[in-house]
């Protein structure tokens, strides 16, 4: 087994024009305020801040990161942040010694080790899944 990158990711480099793309269609959806292409976290990533009025009043901030490596490994981290906890999950595909290389962090406060997990191999399958998942929980939200 290859041993993980220091950011806790893939050995292999960011794909940074597959987190342009993801930008370009995300930043084109109603839902999402901003998409950036940053590496203010220290590692080049995509930041997503979704939109507040797509929630409700209870969740103050919602943001989805992505790190895209060249090797198909991946992390996207789904945060919401509410005024008196932060809920988040994470779904993975990297080598690491907690779970086979396909994994999920689940909700409430995605811990490690995680679930084992199967992942589309596709890039935008992956994300639509992920969104998909978000839908999800954005629906629980409103009917809490």
């Amino acid at each position: 087994m290859v041993p993980p990158t220091g950011d806790g990711g893939s050995p292999a480099p960011i794909d940074r024009p597959i987190l342009e793309f993801l930008q370009t269609r995300l930043q084109a959806t109603r839902q999402v305020s901003r998409a950036t292409v940053t590496d203010t976290s220290g590692h080049l990533e995509l930041h997503v801040v979704f939109t507040s009025s797509y929630y409700p009043i209870a969740v103050d901030e919602a943001e989805l990161t992505v790190r895209w490596y060249t090797n198909d490994d991946f992390k996207l981290h789904y945060r919401e942040q509410h005024a008196d906890h932060t809920w988040e999950c994470r779904w993975d595909r990297h080598p690491n010694p907690h779970n086979t290389r396909d994994h999920f962090h689940p909700p409430p406060t995605a811990p490690t080790p995680g679930e084992d997990a199967s992942w589309p191999d596709d890039h935008r399958d992956v994300v639509a899944l992920v969104l998909d998942e978000i839908e999800d929980r954005i629906t629980v939200l409103w009917d809490e």
